[in-house]
């Protein structure tokens, strides 16, 4: 199973349904449930369901309530790069945070057994 590590307030805003795009520089081909993981806790999962992009943040400033980032963060992350939205669904929070050990180096994606959740 994939965990997507991604910052707070942005992690719980996704697992609550709140955000349901992610803004990053690159695509990804990954589609499917996925757990979302910040500060060494698995919160929930969503399923990734689509990347739309590539934007400009003018253009996504346009669609703050789908992303919730604000237009001079976004500038901030993009610098001179394009932006990406991977479009999720079907999110849900975990009652109890699920402390897990993150590998050193891992900045996007870190993979666990499903078998522990």
């Amino acid at each position: 199973m994939r965990g997507l590590i991604v910052r707070e307030p942005y992690a719980s805003l996704i697992v609550r349904g709140e955000k349901v795009w992610e803004i990053r520089k690159r695509r990804t081909n990954v589609r499917g449930e996925v757990l979302i993981v910040s500060n060494g806790r698995i919160l929930g999962k969503v399923k990734i369901v689509d990347v739309l992009g590539p934007f400009t943040p003018e253009e996504l400033a346009e669609h703050s309530d789908k992303h919730r980032v604000s237009y001079e963060d976004l500038k901030k992350y993009a610098g001179n790069c394009k932006l990406f939205a991977w479009v999720l669904e079907g999110a849900e929070e975990f009652e109890r945070p699920i402390k897990v050990r993150i590998p050193r180096g891992a900045q996007v994606w870190v993979r666990f057994e499903k078998s522990f959740l």
